[in-house]
């Protein structure tokens, strides 16, 4: 991976995102349907947010396994909006952004995923995950065997 490329090269184009006003019912099913960790929050095509995984299970309070239990969760998770649960001090970086500035803002600010926009408008979404796969990709790619 040269760091130098843009971020583009190894961003997940398009995200999965959910709107501002929509339920967390919504968000539930996004991250199980998509298996995905991070959610950008939208508000009429703009990004204003984002939620984790891990912020939307600690809403949650973990699982739960008696039936009253569950019925306060479905009122809790219709009745909360992803603006009430998003993260909006946010890193952002363009399309354009070298993938060390990526780098760099993941060491800093402990962050997992950064949002990839143009003006306001995300079109993508750069995680650890897609350094690691990538790394992985020309590890293997570089891999030489000796075959004696």
């Amino acid at each position: 991976m040269n760091i130098l490329h843009p971020v583009s090269s190894i961003m997940t184009p398009n995200p999965i995102c959910i709107g501002a006003n929509e339920s967390l019912a919504v968000a539930a099913k996004l991250f199980k349907d998509n298996k995905i960790h991070h959610l950008p929050v939208l508000a009429e095509g703009d990004l204003v947010g984002i939620i984790s995984k891990s912020d939307f299970l600690f809403f949650r309070r973990g699982f739960t396994n008696n039936e009253g239990e569950k019925i306060e969760e479905d009122v809790r998770l219709n009745n909360y909006l992803a603006k009430d649960i998003m993260t909006t001090k946010l890193g952002k970086l363009e399309s354009t952004d070298r993938i060390n500035v990526a780098l760099e803002v993941f060491n800093e600010n402990l962050f997992h995923a950064i949002p990839v926009v143009e003006g306001k408008r995300i079109v993508g979404i750069i995680t650890t995950f897609d350094i690691i796969k990538r790394l992985a990709i020309d590890a293997e790619s570089h891999a030489s065997y000796d075959v004696k």
